[in-house]
């Protein structure tokens, strides 16, 4: 009998140590542990950075630009000079976890209006220069989320990735 009780507690004793060695290398990796929500913030621009030339460098492109008013092309002026920008969310992607309480803080620095809408997180607003708006939400659903400036289609656009809860 005490040979099989023995070898019983040996039993149990490895039993509970590989249980013990699986949960610790599970949380590790972030199998089994709970994902705590955090609370993010991020500070997103209303930008537009420009370029330009002057044609005894580089021709004028001949190709128009996508419409929409996210793209400006302006032609050559008196000096040849010129001028290629974009409407751009600085910056355009933005990482978070399921559950996490997210605030954006909006800044308009280039353009004088930006009306806005989050999809998926039902949230609309209005950037204008010189101003901060703020939209707060709970990450309560996994998706890819997409920020639209309604004025500047196709390039003033950004998203909003919710990693599922593991």
């Amino acid at each position: 009998m005490t040979a099989l009780r023995s070898a019983r507690v040996r039993r149990t004793m490895l039993v509970k140590r590989a249980v013990a060695a699986t949960m610790f290398a599970a949380a590790l990796i972030g199998g089994t542990s709970p994902v705590l929500a955090e609370k993010r913030f991020f500070t997103i621009a209303a930008v537009e950075p420009k370029g330009s030339a002057t044609t005894d460098k580089e021709p004028f492109p001949e190709a128009a630009l996508p419409d929409g008013g996210g793209y400006v092309l302006r032609k050559p002026d008196a000096g040849s000079r010129w001028e290629v920008s974009t409407y751009i969310w600085m910056p355009s992607q933005i990482v978070v976890d399921q559950g996490d309480e997210v605030t954006l803080e909006f800044i308009g620095i280039n353009g004088s209006s930006h009306p806005t809408t989050i999809r998926g997180i039902d949230k609309t607003i209005v950037v204008k220069r010189g101003t901060v708006t703020q939209v707060r939400f709970v990450a309560d659903k996994a998706g890819v989320f997409q920020i639209e400036c309604a004025t500047h289609r196709p390039s003033m656009t950004a998203e909003i990735i919710v990693n599922a809860r593991r």
